[in-house]
């Protein structure tokens, strides 16, 4: 049994009857047959699923919406904004099927739709959208499991740039002479660096959450909803202080409102620029403590934690390789190899090794 299908003037229309409910004729309102029979076939499963004593499953575009309703006021910013582009620009024809449509032939054209405009880690991520969506669907049994079976592409990792410590205070005071007219931008780059904030993070950071007799600094708005306490830099400290306020938003603009989202990108790009620091952006601030801190030594457990990571693993994918060890390493094992550098013209000089 399905939906019969017939043309009414310009318009196809749809009929059916699924006992014990009365017959249903509808008009689709398409003049494109194909797309009418999907609405026709969307609208009897529905029904079936009723009868059956089921919830209908939803279309995808459906699914987004409630998940924005239900699930978007407790996510982060930043998570729902990435939903909700998907939604906008990237569902290439999934929009109107029912999420248990989505088989893996279906994903796959999708995904190589989607690679004609993008590279491949942003495939992947846009995939992690799509499971996210799904696999609430099946957490809310929707859909017994995944309709589909697609892995992740591999990507090739790129090296990604960390603020030397060698060029902080020039790229700090180049920030500060890029934003005369809004002097938090500087105090939020601080903050970004020395304390590991999400860009997030520092656009709500607040006075009250600073406690001044220890040293710590606690955000009290986070991605995860922690609230630990950080310490902060004594150097870090001294520079807050005489802009202490009993209370409200530390990082705020002239008038005392909140930043929007990017609202340092400007200034950092002027400071890379002046500094030669190519690809520091606001993340990379939190990425380069991260990796300062386990080069000198931090677990990477108390660092996962200062980080505010809830696994392990994407704290280490925060780290890059430290190439001074490596070449430390080098010279001993050119030491031990009997192998010298000549400091006078640097010819290389091989000698017999002596134990």
């Amino acid at each position: 049994m399905s939906a019969k299908l017939f043309k009414d003037g310009a318009y196809w229309h749809y009929r059916f009857q699924v006992k014990p409910f009365a017959r249903v004729q509808r008009s689709t309102r398409l003049t494109n047959e194909a797309k009418a029979r999907a609405v026709a076939d969307k609208a009897y499963a529905d029904a079936v699923a009723r009868a059956n004593g089921g919830e209908p499953i939803p279309t995808l575009s459906e699914l987004l919406a409630d998940w924005m309703v239900v699930r978007g006021p407790h996510s982060s910013a930043d998570h729902v904004r990435s939903v909700e582009i998907f939604g906008r620009l990237h569902m290439y024809g999934m929009g109107a099927l029912p999420v248990s449509k989505i088989d893996t032939d279906v994903v796959e054209r999708a995904r190589s739709a989607h690679l004609m405009t993008h590279g491949r880690a942003t495939a992947n991520h846009w995939m992690r959208i799509l499971k996210l969506l799904v696999n609430w669907a099946v957490r809310r049994r929707i859909l017994p499991r995944l309709p589909w079976d697609v892995t992740m592409l591999p990507v090739q990792k790129r090296p990604r740039a960390i603020l030397p410590l060698s060029a902080a205070l020039t790229w700090f005071a180049a920030v500060d002479s890029a934003s005369p007219r809004s002097p938090s931008i500087g105090v939020a780059v601080r903050m970004m660096l020395w304390l590991g904030l999400r860009e997030s993070e520092a656009i709500t950071a607040r006075w009250e959450w600073i406690d001044w007799e220890r040293g710590t600094y606690t955000p009290g708005k986070t991605k995860g909803k922690e609230a630990d306490a950080l310490p902060m830099m004594p150097w870090l400290v001294d520079y807050l202080k005489p802009r202490r306020r009993a209370d409200g938003l530390i990082v705020c603009k002239p008038d005392g409102s909140e930043y929007a989202r990017s609202f340092a990108r400007a200034a950092i790009r002027v400071a890379n620029g002046i500094c030669a620091t190519k690809g520091i952006t606001p993340h990379r601030l939190r990425g380069t403590i991260a990796t300062l801190m386990s080069e000198s030594g931090a677990p990477v457990q108390s660092i996962q934690a200062y980080l505010r990571h809830k696994d392990v693993r994407t704290t280490m994918a925060y780290l890059e390789k430290n190439t001074d060890l490596i070449t430390t390493a080098q010279a001993k094992i050119a030491e031990k190899a009997g192998l010298t550098w000549r400091e006078s013209g640097g010819v290389l000089e091989s000698e017999p090794y002596r134990t």
